[in-house]
């Protein structure tokens, strides 16, 4: 597989632990990435709020590049990159007239027929969960990780569209497969404060701060993302952050495709860890005793789950066992009815995932307005019920936010 490959600004500067590891990423799985030749800055929110124009002929000018290049897919590792590219695809591609503006500003052949995709689009949908699974030889087993994919890699929706904007599970899915456990938080696709972090830093490091502090309370032991921005702020910005608010974070911060390197046997000198500001090695040490302690829980839990097998074998492999073609079924019309259910008497099945009278009522409108919700809640009824009461409450908790903002 060959794809091009954009660095962007950040990858020779803050964010070369990233162009290192996501190198290291493509050469483990096998994918030849060709560095765009002659590239340029995206303009990421300078342009953007400079000069309409000048925002997409800036990316554009990158794709263009591409096309000369006979390549039809670009790799974008900075959600910002990845955001202002994928924006002039979708809007110049939809306005001929527009296509004919910017081509006549690069003074360059633009057709808009090439597709920019994020990390973890390319992870999941290109490369694929099981060929990742297939490369680690130094599983992340004993790792606890809330996935932060912030503001940008997944909205909006109408130039993403690859994951769901308010509960995306690529990232989850990825830190899975290389034997890590990941929380459900509230907080994953919240702001850290961007450039807010030196123009306001009264309100970016509160930001940065709740990013932090929902993550440890959730139960996370460290934070992966997928931005360099976002890496700046929660791992460089962490000291002054805890010097602003009294207190201690200590919270190791990751790129994502320094954890499929890590897992798939590259040290972490080799993808760049070592540069971190916050100490992100001495986490990494703990693992193997994590791993051990984790593995005696399980070992100590298996009396009992053997007993729930006999009592209700399809509920059982529901939780985490490969489930036979009749269990799956089985478990797949517990499911409906529970949906059916949820659709039925929203306010009913709220009230059995959340104690709180109010918070319930949120849970009901949310279920009533939006599918893929109550989906969501009725697979996990079904299969993990204390996971149903976190990603409910993870739920709630958005849209009072949201609330709160409007």
């Amino acid at each position: 597989m060959e794809i091009a490959y954009y660095p962007g600004c950040s990858g020779s500067g803050s964010g070369v632990e990233y162009k290192l590891s996501t190198l290291k990423t493509a050469e483990m799985l096998g994918v030849k990435l060709r560095e765009l030749e002659d590239w340029n800055c995206c303009g990421a929110t300078s342009a953007h709020n400079t000069n309409k124009l000048l925002s997409l002929s800036l990316p554009a000018r990158n794709l263009a590049i591409m096309e000369k290049m006979n390549l039809d897919t670009l790799l974008a590792p900075c959600a910002a990159c990845y955001n202002r590219h994928r924006a002039v695809e979708v809007e110049a591609k939809a306005d001929q007239a527009l296509r004919d503006k910017i081509q006549e500003a690069i003074a360059m052949e633009f057709s808009a027929q090439t597709t920019t995709v994020s990390v973890l689009e390319w992870l999941v949908r290109d490369v694929g969960i099981e060929a990742i699974q297939k490369k680690v030889s130094k599983s992340l087993k004993g790792m606890k990780a809330a996935c932060y994919y912030g503001c940008l890699l997944v909205r909006p929706v109408a130039h993403t569209g690859f994951d769901d904007t308010e509960d995306p599970s690529s990232m989850d899915q990825i830190m899975t497969a290389l034997g890590a456990r990941t929380v459900e938080w509230p907080y994953k696709t919240e702001c850290c404060g961007a450039a807010l972090a030196t123009s306001r830093p009264d309100i970016g490091s509160r930001m940065i701060y709740e990013v932090i502090r929902n993550a440890r309370a959730a139960g996370a032991e460290c934070i992966i993302t997928a931005c360099p921005l976002c890496m700046l702020n929660l791992d460089m910005r962490q000291a002054k952050v805890e010097k602003a608010m009294g207190v201690k974070l200590d919270m190791p911060v990751y790129y994502i495709t320094e954890m499929v390197a890590l897992a798939g046997g590259y040290s972490p000198q080799e993808i760049g860890i070592t540069r971190h500001f916050v100490d992100a090695i001495s986490y990494l040490h703990s693992l193997p005793e994590k791993a051990a302690a984790l593995a005696a829980e399980e070992e100590a839990k298996k009396p009992q789950k053997a007993a729930r097998a006999a009592a209700s074998p399809a509920a059982e492999k529901a939780d985490g066992e490969e489930q036979s073609p009749a269990d799956q079924e089985a478990t797949q019309k517990k499911i409906e009815a529970m949906l059916k259910g949820i659709q039925k008497n929203p306010e009913k099945m709220a009230a059995r995932i959340i104690a709180d009278p109010e918070r319930a009522q949120i849970l009901a409108e949310l279920m009533a307005q939006d599918e893929k919700k109550s989906l969501k809640i009725a697979e996990l009824m079904v299969t993990d019920k204390d996971k149903a009461t976190k990603v409910a409450d993870a739920f709630v908790t958005g849209e009072l936010k949201k609330r709160q903002k409007a």
